[in-house]
């Protein structure tokens, strides 16, 4: 059987039938006509042709009906008495015959009304025969299959493992996918805007900025915090934070900081300040007693990491006391990589 031909290539076609096929060759003039000329001659319809550019010469993607009669063999060798290599051909629709950057463009609007459509969006923009979702640590990128596999990194979701059997990815479509999952990661990120949460007990919660017009609601939230939560934040036995105090909270220096809402009351907050170094940023998290362990924590660090990733972070420190483990079972939780704390400082690498 030739390689990358279905397993029917002796079976004959109708005249209905539409296939694709990918073919290498060298990129040099009259090539292409060549192969055209050939395919014309065998009683060929050529419907679409993209080309592609790879390392030593190009991958041409057509998309055509053939003679009635036509077997795949007979296709295959008559493009390699061209000079032709045929990667692979297999049955396509008609349907799939428009711009594939106009066709990209229409999958993310899919993918963004229904996030979790991703897997199947992203097997019809690389027309792979499968997409499937592990968790990352199961993705295994190394093992690529001779170019039948493909792994992409969908954040604190895990990992999208593509495969194709009738023809290798390509990098021009490896890139293509590669933004439309970029750009999906952006919309669900929405920095611009405030979040929705539902907490464990089914409560809706805002995350939104915090802006100085909070100072009041916030100074609030520290009035109802219990001595035991004000020590895990700050680490002294404050009962409250002076008025001073607020404007730094909530505005931090070249930092953020990201109120949770229920109706009009501020009932956690947190805080993510760069580091001068670059690349690091110290969080800080505070939730009102009556609303702990009900997922809060856990929405904001998961919010933080975001906003970190977005300024170009790739870690998040916190400052733990001894026993203190909090903020890390939030992380944790929220699908970050976060170890054991050393010499008090937990660090919570940003995908």
């Amino acid at each position: 059987m030739v390689p990358g031909v279905a397993a029917n290539t002796a079976g004959h076609t109708d005249t209905t039938a539409t296939w694709r096929l990918r073919i290498r060759m060298d990129d040099s003039p009259g090539t292409l006509a060549r192969v055209t000329i050939r395919l014309a001659d065998l009683g060929c319809n050529i419907l679409g042709l993209q080309v592609m550019p790879v390392p030593g010469g190009v991958v041409d993607e057509l998309v055509l009906r053939p003679a009635a009669g036509l077997s795949r063999a007979e296709l295959v060798e008559a493009l390699a008495a061209e000079g032709a290599d045929c990667a692979g051909v297999t049955d396509a629709d008609v349907h799939e015959l428009v711009d594939p950057s106009a066709a990209a463009l229409a999958a993310v609007g899919r993918a963004v009304d229904d996030p979790a459509a991703v897997a199947d969006v992203l097997r019809e923009v690389l027309a792979a025969d499968v997409v499937t979702l592990v968790p990352a640590a199961e993705a295994n990128p190394v093992r690529t299959e001779g170019g039948h596999r493909r792994v992409f990194p969908a954040g604190r979701d895990g990992a999208l493992v593509a495969r194709r059997s009738w023809a290798p990815f390509v990098q021009l479509e490896i890139t293509r996918a590669q933004a439309m999952l970029d750009l999906l990661v952006a919309v669900r990120a929405n920095l611009s805007g405030p979040a929705v949460v539902t907490c464990e007990d089914g409560a809706m919660v805002v995350l939104r900025p915090g802006r100085p017009a909070d100072a009041d609601a916030v100074f609030a939230l520290h009035s109802r915090c219990s001595m035991s939560t004000m020590f895990h934040r700050y680490h002294t036995g404050v009962r409250t934070v002076p008025r001073r105090w607020l404007h730094r909270l909530l505005m931090p220096p070249r930092g953020l900081s990201l109120l949770a809402v229920a109706g009009r009351e501020v009932v956690a907050l947190g805080q993510l300040i760069p580091a001068a170094t670059g690349g690091t940023a110290e969080v800080s998290l505070l939730v009102e007693d009556g609303w702990q362990r009900q997922g809060l924590g856990t929405a904001l660090i998961g919010r933080l990491a975001e906003l970190g990733a977005a300024a170009g972070h790739h870690e998040l420190t916190a400052v733990c006391l001894p026993g203190q483990d909090a903020v890390r079972r939030a992380a944790l939780r929220a699908g970050l990589r976060a170890p054991l704390p050393e010499d008090g400082v937990l660090r919570i690498a940003i995908p």
